[in-house]
């Protein structure tokens, strides 16, 4: 009986999943509007990250919270992002569509989307983790990415394959549109929250988490994370 109990892990199991298909529709919801996509996912980011360190409590009221606080530094964000996915896409557009198909504008494409994975695949989590500027927190996803550099990669390898399967066909991406995205944050969450710790302990009070109390914004927002973005290093 005890798999099938309140604190089994089929129980578990369905909790789970739940809240991860309640805050894929939030972000969905919340995303709408375009600008607001980069608030939308510093909160789902917030919401999962708790999950995985087993902070979970009311997701839906969590993410509603953590989007009000992010929402004004979530649009810069937003912003960059699709900037960035757009040149992206625009060059590997204009590699497809020329007909010399310059092997240049492919290795420029490729450096791009290496360059844009390490500077974003953190940058979320440390967002809805930290106090810190748009791009001191871009540098220091860089710097994270390089200091578990072989880790990253695996993670980096994992969410591909979570978004092959998803566009696999046509039921599973219906079923990648119920809760494929919040998935694959889930799973950068799980990295992610881990290296946050280990940073934490090995220096301690060189960073301040979001939920702390600000002595004074201004001061605090240009020295956050100074520690950790000169952390990086071989991938322990």
């Amino acid at each position: 009986m005890g798999f099938f109990s309140v604190d089994g892990g089929l129980y578990k199991f369905f909790t789970t999943l739940w809240s991860l298909i309640k805050i894929n529709f939030l972000w969905l919801v919340f995303s709408i509007p375009i600008v607001t996509l980069g608030g939308a996912t510093i909160a789902a980011f917030d919401v999962t990250m708790k999950m995985s360190d087993e902070h979970e409590g009311y997701v839906s009221h969590q993410f509603v919270r953590s989007f009000k606080k992010n929402f004004k530094n979530g649009i810069p964000f937003g912003i960059i992002m699709l900037v960035c996915i757009y040149l992206i896409w625009l060059t590997f557009s204009l590699f497809n569509q020329l007909e010399d198909s310059p092997i240049a504008l492919l290795i420029a494409g490729m450096v791009m989307l290496f360059v844009f994975l390490l500077a974003f695949i953190y940058a979320y989590p440390l967002q809805a983790r930290y106090y810190n500027t748009t791009f001191r927190t871009l540098k220091t996803s860089v710097d994270i990415s390089v200091r578990y550099f072989l880790r990253t990669l695996l993670l980096i390898f994992v969410c591909f394959l979570e978004l092959v399967v998803i566009m696999w066909n046509n039921l599973t991406m219906t079923i990648g549109l119920i809760i494929g995205p919040v998935c694959i944050m889930y799973t950068i969450s799980a990295f992610a929250v881990r290296f946050f710790r280990e940073i934490e302990r090995d220096q301690p009070g060189s960073v301040q988490r979001a939920e702390e109390p600000e002595a004074d914004e201004d001061e605090e927002t240009a020295e956050t994370a100074d520690e950790v973005e000169e952390s990086g290093g071989e991938d322990a």
